[in-house]
């Protein structure tokens, strides 16, 4: 498994921008994707978006698309969310995950390693 480390959360007003990061550490760095997820309060964990990690095409969750873009830096093996025009809705626990798997990486199922989560809070 991969160690996974977020950071970048925080309080931010409506329309307003954050950007997340998460490092990855492994010796033998085998993962495909590395993908987003959050939790609201009273809800379950949801898919943001995932890069590939050799090709960089990247999926988006319909709710973040066109706000939310995804960079990575392979040398560093740190993946980045940009988030822009934050809505309250975007509030949550945000975790890094990372996934062995080349397809169907939009659900938790497929990720084997998680980061411990950083908070996002959007207000209104």
């Amino acid at each position: 498994q991969v160690q996974l480390v977020e950071s970048g959360g925080g309080l931010v007003q409506a329309g307003g921008s954050l950007r997340l990061s998460c490092s990855a550490s492994e010796r033998k760095f085998s993962t495909y994707w590395m993908g987003w997820f959050r939790q609201a309060p009273g809800k379950e964990r949801e898919f943001v978006a995932t890069v590939n990690w050799s090709g960089g095409r990247a999926h988006y969750a319909d709710s973040v698309e066109g706000r939310f873009t995804l960079s990575r830096d392979s040398t560093k093996k740190t993946v980045f969310l940009q988030m822009d025009s934050l809505k309250p809705d975007d509030t949550g626990v945000y975790y890094c995950a990372a996934s062995p798997y080349p397809t169907g990486v939009t659900t938790a199922d497929r990720y084997n390693s998680w980061g411990q989560g950083t908070q996002v809070t959007v207000s209104s």
